[in-house]
């Protein structure tokens, strides 16, 4: 695989690495220069974090936005947002998983906390910044635990705090979506016995999808590159991952559903699945421009602009 995508001078106002002239997959230079700067960032607000979750303030789910959000600028990560996120709270978000990249992604749009497998908190350091973020940590290969775990949620729900679940159970290659797995969807199961008239818990599908790699498809050969699946090395991948260029997201909010709407939990899960795998291909292939093009739909909105995300933080 040639390792130079393109060789053009940088001269975008507000880019983090607008100084570099060559765009080359894997530049060291470009690597050194934002994981330092993302090391002397975390450590400062990581001792923030721990301050305002102390104080049980409302700060402590607000300053995860902004983590996440400079996360994405120094890795020049371009979102582009498609739907309107759920403005109700609490909402459950379910989306299909690929790459690390995909918490910051996540993370820049939507005030919640990620549901995520049990050894991410004993990973080194981005555990600790799970833990901040108030990550629910689920062991889904302990059924013995599952009635526990949905328990947790449901406290969390019933708090008010938005989820963010990966159904898949697991990161895949990004050219597909793996089938959904129901037991954790047994949530939207719960009403909460306080409120006297519970309503359902609002479901939304979201579909994640990189395609653009500095301004160019990214097919099945460049897709490596951006997701993290396997047995792949961790800090290897995010040393390369960090020397590449510009990298567009597509994010898709699709219908908020409820389990009221279906004839049982497998129903719902099926049904999210098909959407997000639906949303994933069409962004993949490109279906979606396609047909807003063609259409006169405008286009896509850039993350800070998306309609109902002022909202969604309120």
């Amino acid at each position: 695989m040639a390792e130079t995508v393109a060789s053009e001078t940088v001269s975008r106002p507000g880019r983090p690495v607008a100084w570099l002239h060559e765009l080359t997959l894997g530049s060291p230079y470009r690597s050194a220069w934002r994981l330092g700067s993302y090391l002397i960032f975390a450590v400062a607000i990581t001792s923030v974090q721990i301050a305002f979750l102390a104080l049980s303030t409302r700060l402590a789910t607000i300053l995860p936005l902004i983590y996440h959000r400079v996360c994405c600028w120094l890795l020049d990560l371009h979102i582009e947002v498609r739907g309107t996120m759920s403005p109700a709270k609490p909402t459950l978000f379910v989306c299909n998983h690929s790459s690390y990249l995909d918490i910051s992604v996540l993370g820049s749009l939507i005030p919640g906390s990620f549901v995520a497998k049990a050894e991410v908190a004993d990973w080194p350091f981005f555990g600790f910044l799970a833990k901040l973020q108030r990550t629910v940590f689920v062991d889904r290969q302990r059924r013995t635990t599952t009635r526990r775990q949905r328990d947790e949620l449901a406290r969390r729900l019933d708090a008010g705090d938005n989820l963010i679940l990966f159904p898949e159970g697991t990161s895949n290659d990004g050219n597909r979506t793996l089938p959904f797995r129901s037991a954790l969807f047994g949530v939207a199961e719960r009403r909460d016995e306080r409120d006297p008239a519970p309503r359902p818990l609002t479901i939304q599908p979201v579909s994640l999808a990189y395609v653009r790699l500095n301004g160019m498809p990214i097919g099945r050969s460049l897709r490596p590159y951006v997701a993290w699946y396997g047995d792949m090395d961790l800090f290897g991948h995010l040393w390369r991952v960090a020397g590449l260029g510009r990298i567009t997201v597509t994010v898709e909010f699709h219908p908020p559903v409820t389990l009221d709407q279906f004839a049982s939990r497998k129903g719902l899960c099926e049904h999210c699945q098909r959407t997000v795998a639906e949303g994933v291909a069409a962004a993949i292939g490109g279906r979606r421009q396609v047909v807003a093009k063609s259409a006169g739909g405008p286009a896509p909105m850039p993350a800070e602009e998306a309609k109902g995300y002022t909202s969604a933080l309120q």
